[in-house]
């Protein structure tokens, strides 16, 4: 009787695997087929570093105590992880359009199945768009040695699900392309700013200290420096957070908006 059950649970586990790896693959099949995506992870962190982040350097960074463009790179970095993959999951209004959702949440699979495949698939993209930042970096002169972008992406996995994860709860509310597109811009651009991507936040008080602790881009950059400045006399000019609490306050607020988003995605497939 413990074999069948056994087997049973071995089997819905490979079942809802194979249904992340399904998803994760259309996505990244539709990010192949549209040259403007590839375009767009280009242009962004040409605006975004080159234009802002040139202009703070040439102008602001005097007596920062820590090398300015590292510091931006990194968190153009996570911000473009962040940026590009809950762009992508706007797709997922599409797929209402066409009852694709539908299609799929009547399988006989976990519709957290479905949405971490969306999410990761969404998430080759945004780490597709590390390749523009990394050129954008290099015509500026900033570099980072090899081995701290290998650990950068070791992590970019944990990033994109958290900002995959807060892009569910938009989509979960909103059905009009347009309109999700919009208040993805919106909660992304002012996490750009307030959590630390680019301007320092270490003095930030008052209401800009309250926004910057419960977006989670503060604590997904803080962990990414906090790996990439280790063992640096800058680590304390740079790292706000301990790596552990950086880490358990990421898997609090995604495991948060993941169930909540997926809640109301589901709901609202339901209610049609």
């Amino acid at each position: 009787m413990s074999e069948l059950v056994l087997s049973r649970k071995k089997s819905r586990l490979f079942r809802e695997l194979n249904t992340i790896l399904t998803v994760m693959a259309r996505e990244i099949t539709i990010f192949f087929r549209s040259p403007a995506t590839a375009i767009l992870s280009l242009a962004m962190p040409i605006v975004l570093m080159g234009m802002i982040g040139g202009n703070l350097m040439q102008n602001m960074t005097d007596g920062l105590g820590f090398q300015f463009g590292q510091f931006m790179l990194v968190g153009m970095l996570v911000n473009m992880l962040f940026m590009m993959t809950t762009m992508g999951m706007t797709s997922l209004v599409d797929d209402h359009d066409i009852d694709f959702n539908q299609e799929m949440l009547v399988s006989p699979v976990s519709r957290y199945s479905i949405v971490i495949g969306k999410i990761l698939g969404s998430g080759f993209a945004a780490i597709m768009s590390m390749a523009g930042t990394l050129i954008v970096s290099l015509v500026m002169g900033i570099t980072l040695p090899a081995s701290k972008l290998l650990l950068i992406l070791a992590l970019s996995p944990l990033m994109c699900l958290s900002g995959g994860a807060l892009a569910m709860i938009i989509i979960g509310l909103i059905k009009n392309k347009k309109a999700a597109n919009l208040a993805v811009m919106l909660i992304v651009m002012p996490q750009m700013f307030l959590s630390g991507a680019i301007i320092p936040i270490n003095n930030s008080s008052g209401a800009l200290l309250v926004l910057n602790r419960v977006m989670p881009m503060t604590y997904c950059l803080d962990l990414v420096r906090a790996v990439v400045y280790r063992g640096s006399i800058e680590y304390d000019s740079v790292v706000m957070f301990n790596p552990l609490i950086n880490f358990a306050a990421i898997a609090v607020l995604t495991t948060l908006f993941l169930v909540l988003g997926t809640y109301f995605f589901a709901q609202s497939e339901k209610d049609r």
